[in-house]
């Protein structure tokens, strides 16, 4: 059947039990981003894997969701978002399964590598599928202010469900519970979701997924490996090399009629401008986040489980913060809650100017202010992008935002990670700790990590007055950081009021373009 955008179709109560259910596999693929945290070292013990194995059993999940998102985006408009759906809740539970009695490092990577590609199926489609539900504009913001909360929110659980099961189980437990909600899944979906497709998908461009792949994955690795070991010259020429081929990317998406991502999204007006806004807000996300959880345990002092328990505190008020914002945006003009956003996150990173070596609570204020201020960006800005969007490309549409977030969040940690370190390092060898062994100077300047675990080492007052020094560049360092994430917040602020007003769910008129319209089952 299809609908007019004219008199949409107001979603019932088996719709939203139907989202109370897509809840499920977005939980799971957040948790799947942090539920390894704590796990590594009793996977050391079993698996023993080099460094570099150890390296890639972290990334190969986020890479792999990170290149195939574009492509699997377009498969669902095609093949249909619930099918590629419970493709991808199989994919995603038997490669738990794989992943939770891996005998070696490699066989771990691989399952990895597989919950990756099972997670970009699940990502999505479960956006696009929110977007083809909710027809009527009110709900559909108000789901998507749920949908993003429960995102955020799923990253914080990942890290305590990991630490709450490795204390009554083996590690591989972090990884079956996601087995039960992906058979619930599977059984639950093709009784309440309905199916939706773009009626008329046209050919499928192949060149286009390796294309994607290589624009997407060599930027997302040199990020990472600027945020991790600072600038180098590989990191630099990977990320140059993935724009120049996001560039060809981009070119052939606007030219030809059978693109992966088409023209109609390039046309619609704000949803650039939206992909844009969510790559910035992540960056403030991810860019703050790397400070607070360093801050919990190295500044503090706290063991793993008790910094992630601490940090799940902010969540409580993201949690509220997107279905407050849908609630405000529809007696308001949108574009002025988001800038609201932005300003309210700048206010976070303002509140960290004030941090000091003892400040547990305005961490975690700052932590909550700033997340409140970014989950109302993401979820008005990823509203306004979907609604925009036509709803046969709501895979599509959908992806490219994840792909944003995926950008933003790397970008972030790379950048003010960057900024944080170089003032650590400025101040920690400026002047030199007294006593500090000339040999062990490399070490302390490296990481707050590494001179905490040279000040354990020198023991006494002299190991005692280098902890506290380092520390307190580490605070400068993230004070630092906060200066620029706040400037940025504030001119994202200026450029969201200018550039969506007036744009917000408009999407593409005239001649050529498409019908709001699509297959529905």
């Amino acid at each position: 059947m299809t609908h007019s955008a004219a008199s949409p179709v107001r979603a019932g109560r088996r719709e939203w039990t139907a989202f109370v259910v897509l809840l499920l596999p977005l939980l799971l693929v957040s948790m799947d981003v942090s539920v390894l945290y704590f796990a590594i070292p009793a996977i050391s013990r079993e698996l023993d894997p080099s460094s570099t194995q150890q390296l890639w059993i972290f990334d190969i999940y986020a890479f792999a969701l990170a290149g195939l998102l574009m492509t699997m985006g377009s498969i669902g408009d095609r093949i249909g978002r619930r099918r590629l759906l419970l493709l991808g809740a199989t994919a995603f539970g038997l490669a738990s399964i794989g992943a939770a009695y891996a005998q070696s490092a490699d066989m771990l990577i691989a399952a990895r590598a597989l919950l990756g590609i099972g997670g970009a199926t699940l990502m999505p489609s479960t956006m696009a599928l929110v977007r083809n539900m909710f027809r009527d504009d009110s709900q559909r913001t108000k789901a998507i202010g749920i949908w993003s909360g429960a995102m955020a929110g799923g990253i914080a659980l990942g890290s305590v469900m990991g630490g709450v099961m490795l204390d009554h189980f083996w590690w591989g437990s972090v990884f079956l519970v996601n087995v039960p909600a992906m058979l619930l899944l599977l059984v639950l979906v093709p009784v309440l979701v309905p199916e939706f497709r773009d009626p008329a998908p046209g050919r499928f461009d192949l060149l286009s997924v390796p294309l994607s792949m290589g624009a997407v994955l060599p930027v997302v690795y040199g990020l990472k490996e600027i945020a991790s070991d600072g600038y180098h010259p590989v990191a630099a020429l990977c990320i140059t090399g993935g724009l120049a081929i996001g560039y060809v990317f981009v070119r052939r998406q606007r030219r030809r009629d059978d693109a992966m991502i088409g023209k109609a999204l390039f046309r619609a007006r704000g949803f650039g401008s939206g992909v844009a806004l969510i790559t910035v807000a992540m960056f403030a996300m991810m860019g703050s986040a790397y400070f607070t959880t360093q801050y919990l345990q190295s500044v503090l002092g706290m063991g793993p489980m008790e910094a992630a328990l601490w940090s799940t505190a902010p969540s409580l008020a993201v949690g509220v913060a997107a279905p407050v914002a849908g609630m405000v945006a529809q007696k308001t003009d949108r574009a002025h809650v988001i800038a609201a956003g932005f300003l309210i996150a700048a206010a976070g990173f303002a509140l960290l100017l004030s941090s000091g070596t003892d400040s547990l609570w305005i961490v975690l204020g700052a932590a909550a202010v700033i997340g409140c201020g970014i989950v109302t960006v993401m979820a008005l800005v990823s509203d306004m992008a979907l609604a925009a969007a036509p709803p046969e490309k709501a895979g599509s549409a959908a992806s490219l935002l994840e792909t944003g977030q995926e950008f933003g969040g790397a970008l972030g940690m790379a950048v003010l990670g960057s900024i944080g370190t170089a003032v650590y390092r400025r101040d920690i060898a400026d002047p030199a700790p007294a006593g500090l062994p000339p040999e062990a100077l490399d070490t302390v300047r490296d990481t707050l990590g590494g001179a905490s675990a040279v000040a354990a080492e020198l023991g006494g007052g002299t190991g005692a007055a280098l902890l506290t020094h380092a520390r307190e560049a580490f605070v400068h360092g993230m004070q630092g950081a906060a200066v620029a994430g706040g400037a940025l917040m504030i001119v994202a602020a200026v450029l969201g009021a200018a550039l969506l007003r007036g744009r917000v769910c408009e999407r593409p008129q005239g001649p050529g373009a498409p019908a709001e319209a699509l297959t529905r089952r």
